[in-house]
């Protein structure tokens, strides 16, 4: 965890973003708030925003902010169970990945704020998706990915309260022993699995799907004009779908499916 200060101060009076970054995962979180907010505020915003989606925090290491070394902070985390380590310089506990990443996304955000002035906090939430859903060569994957891994296999239980997972290839450096708080019961329903071969996404990251037919032509009537529209059936993978298109424009970039289908029009104005 570790601080971004000395930002413009936005409309909603935030100066400061709080960088907290998963060690396993590297999946990160960046949270808007006032360089001056009390640590119980910062208490309050750490429950909802980690703990209530990631669970309780088996360690944390955390910049050697005066909120952080706190006995309040402490007292919280020694009752949550977590080991909370303070970094410093060449401090044997310290994760020296997760300090380089916290530098990195620094500066990241920094030109992120410089861009979107005194609005950046509204912006922040597309940043962190950016990150998030960036590949990774520590971990091989995105930290999307890596956050929710699954479905995998249990190969059997350790304990009371953890279970032995049977993980892929790209995973091996990943324990495989996982604490019941981090698992979700995964109920598997083949008509909603979608092979990933099957899949293509053109250069924005839109799915691509194709026209099946014309089904059916009307003409749309403005003020000065006439616009024929087409009803096309796609093949999507979620099953038939359905839009109205421009008959002019949709036949110049799918003619092939003009040829006996669909009847001819012209645009009157």
């Amino acid at each position: 965890m570790d601080f971004v200060t000395k930002l413009p101060r936005t409309t909603n009076g935030y100066d400061t973003i709080w960088v907290i970054i998963g060690r396993l995962t590297k999946s990160a979180h960046f949270l808007p708030m006032r360089e001056n907010d009390l640590m119980e505020k910062l208490m309050k915003l750490y429950m909802k925003e980690v703990v209530t989606r990631h669970g309780v925090p088996v360690s944390i290491i955390s910049n050697r902010d005066g909120r952080f070394t706190s006995l309040f902070w402490q007292a919280l985390h020694k009752a949550l169970g977590t080991l909370l380590d303070m970094s410093m310089v060449y401090y044997p506990k310290t994760d020296g990945q997760s300090e380089r990443t916290i530098q990195t996304l620094e500066d990241m955000l920094r030109a992120c704020v410089l861009d979107f002035g005194k609005n950046w906090d509204r912006h922040l939430p597309l940043v962190e998706f950016s990150y998030n859903n960036s590949y990774h060569t520590s971990i091989k994957v995105v930290p999307f990915e890596a956050l929710y891994v699954g479905s995998f296999k249990v190969i059997k239980r350790v304990g009371t309260v953890a279970y032995k997972l049977e993980l892929p290839q790209q995973l091996s450096r990943v324990h495989n022993t996982f604490h019941v708080s981090n698992l979700k019961k995964y109920m598997y329903d083949e008509s909603l699995v979608i092979p990933l071969e099957e899949l293509s996404v053109d250069d924005k990251l839109h799915f691509v799907e194709e026209p099946v037919e014309v089904m059916d032509h009307e003409i749309k009537q403005l003020k000065r004009s006439r616009i024929p529209i087409i009803k096309v059936r796609w093949n999507s993978k979620r099953g038939p779908e359905f839009t109205w298109e421009r008959e002019y424009q949709f036949k110049q970039e799918h003619p092939h499916l003009f040829t006996k289908t669909a009847p001819s029009s012209s645009v009157a104005s």
